[in-house]
C-alpha cells in the first residue's frame, strides 16, 4: 500500500497559524512571497566578494605616513583633491596633537550584510556592506576622547583611505555621514560597469567605517552620559563644563560595530525565524520613513542596528533594573520558538505601547551594564541601552520621532487586528508607501531654514555634530513643550543625508523640513492654556512658562475666581479654531527661532478659502443682518418644527415628526448655508441671489381615512400643503408659505407635491409628507399581471406594462426619498459628531468633484457622504473616535480620500460600516452588482443592495475619468509633500477632452458667486441688482444653468453625455455617445437628430439609406433651448 505521511509538527504548526495567526492563509503566502524579494541574489555576490578581497590587500598594504599637524596634514591632501572632514571645534595650527597614518590592523565585515540579514532600502537605494577598518592603536592617545581629537584623527585616516582607493581602484568614491554629522563620516565605494570589479549587478556599496581596536588607549569610563569631553572658551549660555552625552555615544560608535555584529550573530542562531521577522519589520519601518530616503523621519538615519535590538529584546527580555521604588516591571523574554509573525507582532506591541521618555529600557546583558540606569535617564531624554553595554541606541533620537513610531505602531496594530481583507492590510503594512505626508499627518507645516537668524550656541553645534541637527533637536523639544497634550506625535521630517564627492569637506545644509502633526482630539483645539497660578510667579516653573510662550503669557482671572499664567488664542470661526496646533508652531518658531511667518507654510488656508464664498460676497449677504452657517441653519429648522407643532388643532391629523434630510443641517454642504430675506435679496446683484433649499418630510399619524388610490394620496398631500401654508402665513410668524406641483409625469402615481417655506430671515424649506400606505400600493401595482382586472383606477387607454414600469420608479423614488434619506441623514449626522473631521472632509470631496464636473449628475451627494466616511468608521465596524488611524483633519481625511478613490476599482464592491457600532463583521455582506447607468456598488448594513445611492451613477466613463483624476490628484498632494502648496491645481479642471463646451452667461447666474474661479467683476457689474415691478418674489433654489444641464441631459441622453460643476459652473461639457458615431440605416424613431449619409460614404455601402448624426442640427437646438443663457458652444 501506497500511504501518504501524515503532516509532521511543523507542518501543523505552519497550518495553525496560517489559519489562527495570519487570519488568512492568503495573507501567509504573501509574506513568504516577499521576503525573498527583498534580500540579495545569493548568485550575485561573487563579484562582490571579489572586489572585497581586491580592497582588502590593497588596504593592508597602504605606506605609513609620518605624525604631521592636522591642518598641515589636511592642505596636503587638499592638494591631491581630497577634503578631510573634520567634526566641530575644527583643529588648528597652534594644536599640540598630531595626525598619522599606518596600515589596518585588521578589517572586518560586520552589520546586515555579514550576518545575512540586509533588506532592500526604499526607492531603491543600495544594499550596504559595512567593512571597518581598525585603525592601529599606536596613533591614539588617552586624552583623545578631548574636544574631537580622536574624530580629527579618524576624518584624516578616513581621508587617505579615500585618496588612495580612488586612484588605485575602478570604483566610484564618495563621503557619507548618517544626519550629516562629520564624527560619522564613512568612505562610500560604488561600482563601475564594465570595469575589473564591477559589482552593480549586486546593487550594492561598500561603506568604510573607521573603528577603534580592541586595545586602544581611550578610556571608557570616561565617555559615560555624565561626562564632559569639550572645552569651549567662548562665551556661552552653557556652564564652561556641561555633560556630553551625544558626543560620547558617537564615539562609542567607533567601538561598537564587531560587538553588535556578534551580538546579532547569536540572535541569528539562536531563534529560527529572527532574520524573517527582522525582513517584515525592516520592511514596515522602510515604508514610514524610519531608515533613508526622499521624506524621512529624523533621528532614525543609520540607526539599523537598532530594528534587531528591538528583537531582542522580545526574544531575551529586558535587564531588571531597581530604582526608587524598587524593582521596576521589566518586559519577560518571550523565547527563541516564535514564528517571524508572532515577533512581527510583539515588536510592534512593544513599540506601540512603551514610552521611552518615561521609562528608559535596558537589553538584557550577560555582564550587566556599565553605567548606572539613572545616569543615563538624567542626560538622555530617551534610553535604550544596547545588549553589549556599550551605548544608548536613542541618545540623538528626538522623543517627538519616537511619539511618532509609537503611533505608527499602534496604527499598524488597528489594521491587523480590525481587518477583514487579507489583500488590503498586506498591502497598507508591507507595501505601500506611507510617507506622503499628506495622508500620514493631521498637519503639515512646510519650514524654510535657510534665512533663519537665530541660531544656538558653539557648544550646541559641537555637542550634535552640525548646527542643523542642534537647531532641529531644539525645534523637537520646543514644539514638544509647547504642544504638549494637544497632539499624540509631532514629527520632523526632511531628506536624508546623501552621499558628496571626497573633495567636499561637509555636505549640503538642510533648507526645508516639514513637521507633521498628529492630533490628540480631545485638547488639540482648546482655546487656552493654563500655566502656574498667580502665587508662583517667583517659581522656576512660572518663569520657564513665560520663557515658552514670550509675549502671549499673561495673568488672567477666571469667572471660577481663579488667577493664572495664560495663554489664550483668540478665533473668530470653527476653521480658525481648527488652526490652532499650526499657529502654536509658528509662534514658536518665530519667538524661539526667528524664522519669519512667510517661511512657515501650511496646506489649511489654502483648503479653507476653497470652502467660502469670498469676502466681498460675504459682506454683501451678512449686510441683510441675519446668522448664517449651519448652526443658523438648524436653528432655522428647530424654529420651523416648533410652527409645524403648533398646527396640530388646524390639521386633521397630528404631526408626529419631521425629519431632516438635507446636506444643509448635517453639516456637509460645501458652502455653509446663508439666508437671504425677501428684502435683501433684490439689493444683491444676480449672481450673489442663489438662496438654497433644506429639504425636510414631515410624517402624520396614521389613519384609515388616507385613500386607496396613489392619485388621490397626492390630492390629499396637496390639500394637507394648502391648511398648512394658509395657517403658516396667519400673523405675525412673518412665514411666506407656496404649494409648489413638479411635473407629475404620466399618470401621477409619484410623489411630486412639495411645501416651499420661506422664514422672515431668509431660510427656504421644501417640506414632503411621508405617508407609509403609497409603498404597499405601489407594490401591488408592480406585481399585478397582465389581467382585465387593475388593483388601480388608472387610465383605461394605457397598458399595465406601462404602468407597472412607473410604479418601479416612483417605488423607486418613495424607498430613496421617504426610507433611506432620513436613515442616511441620522447617520451622518452621527458620524459627523463623532469624528470631527468628517464633515470638513466631505465638504473638500464634495468640491474637488464638483469642480471636476462630476458631481451630482454622476456621482449623488450620498455616495459622496459613504465613501468619506470610509477613512473615519474603518471596513468592519465602526473605529472609536480615539483610533489611531482616524485622520483629525479635513486635509488629511480629503487625501485619504482621493488615495482610496485612486485605487478602487469599479466593479469591486465597497461596504462602509456606517450604521456598525460594536459588534465586527465576519465578512463584507456586499455582492457587486453593475448596471449601465451605475457600476458602482457601495453598500451599509440599511443597503444591503449597494445600489440606493448609486442605479444611476456613474457609469463606466465616469467611474474611470474619476480614478484619473483622484490619481493624478495624489500625485499633486505627493509634490506637495517637496515643494510650496499649490492647492488651484487641484481645483483646476481642464477641458480638453470634451467635444463641446457650452459657455453661459455667468452675468444671469445667481450661484456664479460659488466658481472657483469666480469672477469679481461679473456682480461687481449689476450691484444694485435688477429693478422688477410689483411685489417682490423671492426663488429659493432657482438655478437656471442646473435646469439647462437637467433639460440637456433628459432631452440628449442618446447622443451627449454632459458634464457640469453644481456650485456656480459657468460651463458644460459634452461628449459625442460611441453610439451614434458613423453610419447607419435610416430608420423612423431612431433616437437623433440624423442627416444623410455624404455621397463618399455612401458608396462603401450597398444600402443607399444610411444616415448620420447631424451635430451642427443638435448645437443648433441647443443654442436655442439655452437662449439668454448660452454666451457661445464651441465645437473641440
Amino acid at each position: 500500500m501506497n500511504l501518504k505521511k501524515p503532516p509532521t509538527g511543523e507542518e501543523l504548526r505552519a497550518m495553525k497559524d496560517a489559519a489562527d495567526l495570519y487570519q488568512s492563509s492568503s495573507f501567509k503566502l504573501q509574506i513568504d512571497a516577499l521576503l525573498p524579494n527583498v534580500r540579495p541574489k545569493e548568485s550575485q555576490k561573487a563579484p562582490l566578494d571579489q572586489f572585497l578581497l581586491a580592497l582588502r590587500s590593497h588596504l593592508l598594504s597602504l605606506p605609513s605616513i609620518q605624525s604631521q599637524n592636522p591642518v598641515v596634514a589636511a592642505h596636503a591632501l587638499s592638494r591631491l583633491g581630497v577634503a578631510v572632514p573634520f567634526a566641530l571645534p575644527h583643529p588648528t595650527q597652534e594644536k599640540k596633537w598630531n595626525v598619522a597614518f599606518e596600515a589596518p590592523s585588521d578589517l572586518n565585515v560586520v552589520g546586515s550584510w555579514a550576518n545575512q540579514i540586509n533588506v532592500k532600502k526604499k526607492d531603491g537605494g543600495y544594499f550596504g556592506v559595512d567593512l571597518t577598518v581598525e585603525m592601529p592603536s599606536s596613533l591614539f592617545q588617552e586624552k583623545d576622547y578631548l574636544d574631537s581629537r580622536y574624530f580629527h584623527k579618524r576624518s584624516y585616516y578616513l581621508a587617505v583611505i579615500a585618496q588612495s582607493v580612488s586612484t588605485s581602484l575602478q570604483v566610484d568614491t564618495f563621503y557619507g555621514a548618517a544626519l550629516g554629522d562629520p564624527r560619522l563620516t564613512v568612505l562610500v565605494l560604488r561600482p563601475r560597469k564594465g570595469t575589473e570589479y564591477d559589482f552593480s549587478k549586486t546593487h550594492a556599496e561598500v561603506r568604510i567605517i573607521p573603528v577603534l581596536p580592541p586595545s586602544h588607549p581611550i578610556p571608557l569610563n570616561r565617555l559615560s552620559p555624565s561626562h564632559s569631553n569639550v572645552r569651549i572658551h567662548v562665551h556661552s549660555k552653557l556652564p564652561s563644563s556641561f555633560p556630553t552625552p551625544i558626543y560620547n555615544t558617537a564615539l562609542l560608535l567607533s567601538t561598537f560595530p564587531k560587538l553588535s555584529l556578534l551580538s546579532t550573530n547569536a540572535l541569528t542562531r539562536s531563534s529560527p525565524a529572527f532574520s524573517d521577522a527582522h525582513a517584515l519589520l525592516r520592511i514596515w519601518a522602510n515604508q514610514r520613513g524610519y531608515g533613508e530616503g526622499a521624506m524621512c523621519v529624523r533621528g532614525f538615519e543609520g540607526k539599523g542596528s537598532w530594528w534587531a535590538a528591538v528583537l531582542g529584546l522580545i526574544i531575551n527580555g529586558e535587564e531588571p533594573v531597581v530604582g526608587k521604588t524598587g524593582k521596576a516591571g521589566t518586559r519577560r523574554p518571550m523565547g527563541n520558538g516564535l514564528s517571524s509573525y508572532q515577533l512581527f507582532r510583539a515588536s510592534l506591541d512593544f513599540l506601540a505601547n512603551h514610552e521611552f521618555g518615561k521609562a528608559p529600557v535596558f537589553m538584557k546583558s550577560a555582564d550587566g551594564h556599565r553605567f548606572p540606569p539613572e545616569e543615563y535617564a538624567s542626560k538622555h531624554s530617551a534610553v535604550c541601552v544596547d545588549a553589549t553595554s556599550t551605548l544608548n541606541y536613542l541618545a540623538d533620537v528626538p522623543l517627538t520621532s519616537l511619539d511618532m513610531l509609537r503611533y505608527d505602531a499602534q496604527q499598524t496594530l488597528e489594521q491587523l487586528i480590525n481587518s477583514i481583507s487579507a489583500d488590503d492590510i498586506f498591502s497598507d503594512v508591507f507595501l505601500k508607501d506611507q510617507t506622503h505626508l499628506s495622508k500620514r499627518c493631521d498637519a503639515i507645516i512646510r519650514v524654510d531654514l535657510l534665512r533663519i537668524f537665530k541660531h544656538g550656541s558653539v557648544a550646541e553645534f559641537v555637542e550634535y555634530g552640525t548646527s542643523d541637527n542642534a537647531l532641529l533637536s531644539a525645534v523637537s523639544e520646543i514644539l514638544r513643550r509647547g504642544l504638549g497634550d494637544r497632539v499624540r506625535a509631532i514629527a520632523i521630517f526632511h531628506p536624508s543625508s546623501s552621499v558628496r564627492a571626497i573633495s567636499e569637506t561637509s555636505g549640503s545644509r538642510i533648507a526645508t523640513v516639514h513637521i507633521g502633526l498628529i492630533y490628540n482630539p480631545e485638547n488639540a483645539f482648546r482655546l487656552v492654556d493654563h500655566g502656574p497660578s498667580a502665587g508662583e510667579q517667583e517659581t522656576g516653573g512660572a518663569k520657564e512658562f513665560r520663557q515658552l510662550w514670550g509675549d502671549k503669557a499673561e495673568l488672567r482671572r477666571f469667572k471660577d475666581g481663579r488667577v493664572i499664567e495664560s495663554v489664550v488664542w483668540e478665533v473668530n470661526t470653527s476653521d480658525e479654531r481648527a488652526h490652532i496646533p499650526v499657529s502654536i508652531v509658528r509662534h514658536l518658531l518665530h519667538l524661539h527661532f526667528g524664522i519669519t511667518v512667510a517661511d512657515i507654510q501650511t496646506i489649511q488656508t489654502p483648503f479653507d478659502a476653497k470652502l467660502r464664498i469670498s469676502d466681498d460676497v460675504s459682506r454683501l449677504h451678512q449686510g441683510s443682518g441675519s446668522v448664517g452657517g449651519f448652526k443658523g441653519a438648524l436653528s432655522a429648522f428647530d424654529g420651523i418644527v416648533r410652527s409645524l407643532k403648533a398646527l396640530d388643532d388646524k390639521l386633521p391629523l397630528a404631526l408626529l415628526n419631521v425629519s431632516a434630510v438635507s446636506e444643509h443641517l448635517r453639516y456637509t454642504s460645501p458652502f455653509s448655508p446663508f439666508p437671504i430675506s425677501l428684502s435683501s435679496s433684490l439689493a444683491l446683484p444676480t449672481p450673489l441671489r442663489y438662496l438654497p433649499q433644506i429639504s425636510i418630510i414631515l410624517e402624520f399619524e396614521k389613519s384609515s381615512k388616507w385613500p386607496d388610490d396613489l392619485r388621490a394620496i397626492q390630492k390629499i398631500k396637496l390639500a394637507f400643503f394648502e391648511t398648512i401654508a394658509t395657517a403658516l402665513m396667519t400673523p405675525p410668524t412673518g412665514l411666506r408659505a407656496s404649494v409648489y406641483i413638479e411635473d407629475p409625469r404620466g399618470s401621477g402615481i409619484q410623489d411630486h407635491v412639495s411645501l416651499e417655506i420661506l422664514t422672515p430671515e431668509g431660510w427656504a424649506f421644501s417640506a414632503r409628507i411621508w405617508h407609509d400606505r403609497e409603498a404597499t400600493l405601489l407594490e401591488r401595482l408592480i406585481a399585478s399581471t397582465n389581467t382585465t382586472l387593475r388593483p388601480l383606477p388608472l387610465a383605461p387607454s394605457s397598458s399595465t406594462i406601462k404602468y407597472q414600469r412607473e410604479a418601479r420608479h416612483a417605488l423607486d423614488l418613495y424607498t430613496r426619498r421617504f426610507i433611506h434619506a432620513p436613515r442616511h441623514h441620522r447617520a451622518v449626522t452621527d458620524t459627523s459628531h463623532r469624528y470631527a473631521a468628517y464633515p470638513g472632509t466631505v465638504r473638500l470631496v464634495k468640491r474637488w468633484l464638483a469642480s471636476h464636473w462630476l458631481l451630482s449628475a454622476h456621482i449623488s451627494e450620498e455616495a459622496v457622504e459613504i465613501i468619506c466616511a470610509r477613512p473615519f468608521v474603518g471596513t468592519c465596524t465602526m473605529l472609536p473616535g480615539t483610533a489611531a488611524s482616524v485622520p483629525r483633519s479635513k486635509e488629511r481625511g480629503f487625501a485619504l480620500v482621493l488615495e482610496f478613490l485612486k485605487e478602487w476599482k469599479p466593479e469591486d464592491p465597497l461596504f462602509v460600516p456606517m450604521y456598525e457600532d460594536s459588534e465586527p463583521l465576519t465578512e463584507t455582506p456586499v455582492v457587486a452588482v453593475s448596471s449601465k447607468q451605475g457600476v458602482w456598488t457601495i453598500s451599509t448594513s440599511e443597503d444591503k443592495s449597494g445600489r440606493m445611492w448609486t442605479s444611476s451613477g456613474p457609469d463606466a466613463v465616469a467611474a474611470h475619468r474619476l480614478r484619473a483624476l483622484a490619481e493624478e490628484a495624489c500625485k499633486i498632494l505627493r509634490a506637495a509633500d517637496a515643494d510650496p502648496y499649490d492647492v488651484k491645481r487641484l481645483f483646476s479642471h481642464a477641458t480638453n477632452d470634451y467635444d463641446i463646451l457650452i459657455e453661459l452667461n455667468p452675468a444671469v447666474l445667481p450661484r456664479y458667486h460659488q466658481n472657483v474661479v469666480a469672477d469679481p467683476a461679473v456682480w461687481s457689474k449689476d450691484r444694485l441688482g435688477h429693478a422688477t415691478d410689483g411685489e417682490p418674489v423671492s426663488r429659493p433654489g432657482f438655478d437656471p444653468a442646473q435646469m439647462l444641464f437637467d433639460d440637456l441631459q433628459a432631452t440628449y441622453s442618446d447622443t451627449l453625455k454632459c458634464f457640469f460643476d453644481v456650485y456656480g459652473g459657468h460651463r458644460i461639457g459634452a461628449i459625442w455617445l460611441p453610439s451614434v458615431s458613423g453610419t447607419r440605416p435610416f430608420r423612423a424613431l431612431g433616437g437623433f437628430s440624423s442627416t444623410p449619409a455624404p455621397k463618399e460614404e455612401k458608396s462603401k455601402d450597398k444600402d443607399k439609406g444610411t444616415v448620420v448624426l447631424n451635430q451642427q442640427s443638435v448645437l443648433d437646438e441647443i443654442e436655442r433651448l439655452g437662449t439668454g443663457l448660452i454666451k457661445k458652444i464651441t465645437v473641440q
